[in-house]
């Protein structure tokens, strides 16, 4: 099922239509899909880009897709290789790195996107991008199927097959990835996610847009602050706050009024005022 599919379930069961999804799944990954509903819809640029995956990597076999969804490019016998060898040949892969994107992926090229041109028989030729790997940890390997299993905590942005090719690459045998799960996205964890099939009833209790912007400042409204955060003015705010940087607004009962940014010392801008006046 695609990602899109998915937030067509969810419009019927809430009847709404505004959904949005935080981020695309492949249809081939399992695991978190962040929903927002109704106005929650324009917080989704205010929440954590970082995400986390379990993957398992199939070495020596390469694909034009960079996972064994797509057509064998090359075979090549894998090395004799230990659990140090791995770590080792992880090591590069760990902090802010230039990633070149799998062909067969979204990415836009003169215009089009880059799996609509490989699909057409085009071989794009897709520039690297920076991308941050927070964390990756080897967790298993298996020497006599060739496969291993990592978890990577990375940036927005980050492709798994593109590591699993490169990875692959780096060993000499090139690889391919074998299976993926997102186990966190834009702050929200497996254990917070329902099935779908959860929606064939009662729909699940959404949850407080609070509990995952948590990561970032809060200014409260006093009864004065708020009639003028209605229209849209100017609110004081403490001066050390970085500036620029997004801001939750809470009315004086302590429920989400907004998102704000940081305009100069001391001043937040409204950005997004989810009761304005008028």
């Amino acid at each position: 099922m695609s990602s899109h599919s998915c937030v067509s379930r969810i419009r019927r069961a809430y009847g709404l239509k505004r959904v949005g999804h935080g981020g695309t799944l492949d249809p081939a990954v399992t695991g978190v899909l962040p929903i927002a509903l109704g106005p929650a819809t324009r917080l989704l640029p205010y929440l954590e880009g970082d995400k986390t995956y379990r993957g398992i990597v199939q070495l020596g076999v390469r694909t034009d897709s960079d996972d064994l969804e797509g057509e064998v490019l090359e075979e090549r016998p894998i090395p004799s290789l230990s659990d140090t060898d791995l770590v080792s040949a992880l090591a590069p892969f760990r902090g802010a790195i230039q990633q070149r994107p799998p062909a067969v992926s979204a990415v836009h090229v003169n215009g089009e996107r880059a799996y609509k041109l490989a699909r057409a028989g085009q071989c794009p030729e897709l520039a690297p991008r920076p991308v941050t790997i927070h964390r990756l940890a080897l967790l298993d390997w298996d020497p006599v199927q060739g496969r291993l299993e990592l978890e990577v905590h990375c940036s927005a942005g980050t492709y798994i097959r593109s590591l699993a090719r490169d990875l692959g690459d780096a060993l000499g045998c090139g690889g391919s990835l074998a299976r993926l799960r997102r186990t966190r996205a834009l702050g929200f964890g497996l254990e917070q996610s329902v099935p779908l099939e959860q929606l064939e009833g009662e729909p699940p209790a959404l949850l407080n847009p609070l509990e995952v912007l948590g990561h970032l400042p809060q200014h409260q409204l006093d009864g004065e602050g708020m009639t003028g955060w209605r229209c849209g003015r100017i609110q004081s705010c403490d001066p050390s706050w970085v500036l620029e940087s997004p801001v939750v607004v809470v009315d004086p009962d302590g429920n989400l009024a907004g998102m704000a940014r940081v305009a100069s010392p001391g001043q937040l801008q409204p950005k997004l005022v989810l009761d304005a006046a008028g």
